[in-house]
């Protein structure tokens, strides 16, 4: 499928590497070490998915080395769609975060020797920087593209006028445009439905939403946990108690299709023409597995209508 309106084709499914990582690198204490993080990249490339998504701050650079030697040994770099992003804290103290044109060129660089390649195929911003102006972080951004080192460029979530705003400012500057938006999208939280979508529907730009799966809340009973979820702060401030009763339905659905949950959610997502991939992530084989068959699964208007029924508006998250 093409990226947006770009020329580039990328598999239905995204794999985002967030999972894979030093467990005693960074914040995800649930991550997966090198060894068990392999079995998911060969997995992937043997079912045909070719994108793959990682950022800098993920397990503190870990999750880039470990994608950049497993891409190596699994695909043709030609043939992989690899992508990173910068913003988030890498080090303390001045110039160790956000979108100035150092950090973009340093930490590209830091990026591009973590990975063991010599471009990135998607480079993305990490949220929106209130402290540098859009101007410096997009022509910046447009002159790595000039330098070779990327090939497109991305954003991530933000609030529309934003976007809309870099957009703008890259037409009127004759710089590279944002090719793509990684914005939080799912069952749970469909407020990008009211601007996000919309914009980037007119724009062509390709979506490419993360936790599709709601951090795995549609994919399992309600109340139960995980090892990831018990020690997820960020994700408990996403969703609300009120969401049970979506769940509960998508619970009711899988059981009457005779699939997984996940395979019900991510069909959602994959449903709205405005999606180009969803990123998943894979720590559990059956997981990759789920999100392969979702592709096939094609929800009908009455299901698809039972799904959305239960949803109310809520505030804006994941935006920081």
């Amino acid at each position: 499928m093409k990226l947006g309106a770009t020329g580039l084709e990328v598999s239905r499914i995204c794999l985002g590497c967030m999972s894979y990582g030093d467990p005693k690198r960074g914040n995800h204490e649930w991550s997966l070490d090198e060894d068990a993080s392999r079995p998911y990249f060969r997995r992937a490339i043997e079912a045909g998915i070719n994108f793959f998504d990682t950022a800098n701050v993920y397990s503190n650079g870990s999750s880039e080395e470990i994608t950049g030697r497993a891409l190596k040994e699994f695909a043709d770099r030609d043939s992989v769609v690899l992508a990173t992003k910068l913003n988030g804290r890498m080090r303390p103290g001045p110039n160790g975060a956000g979108l100035s044109r150092k950090a973009i060129m340093s930490e590209l660089d830091n990026s591009l020797r973590r990975l063991g390649t010599d471009y990135v195929d998607l480079y993305q911003i990490h949220r929106w920087d209130p402290t540098t102006p859009i101007e410096e972080t997009v022509e910046a951004l447009h002159d790595v593209v000039k330098a070779g080192k990327v090939r497109y460029v991305g954003a991530s979530s933000m609030y529309a006028w934003q976007f809309a705003k870099a957009l703008r400012v890259a037409d009127l500057g004759g710089w590279t445009r944002f090719a793509t938006m990684q914005n939080h999208y799912n069952l749970l939280y469909r407020e990008e439905e009211r601007e996000m979508l919309p914009l980037c529907a007119d724009e062509g730009i390709g979506v490419i939403p993360w936790s599709p799966l709601a951090r795995g809340r549609l994919t399992r009973e309600w109340g139960t946990s995980t090892e990831r979820s018990e020690n997820d702060n960020f994700g408990r401030t996403l969703y609300q108690e009120s969401d049970e009763q979506i769940v509960g339905r998508v619970g009711e659905i899988a059981s009457e299709r005779g699939v997984s949950r996940a395979q019900v959610a991510l069909a959602w997502v994959l449903r709205n023409p405005a999606v180009t991939a969803p990123i998943i992530g894979a720590t559990k084989p059956h997981h990759l597995d789920d999100a392969i068959a979702a592709v096939e699964l094609e929800l009908s208007d009455d299901e698809v209508a039972r799904l959305e029924e239960p949803y109310t508006p809520r505030e804006v998250r994941g935006h920081s």
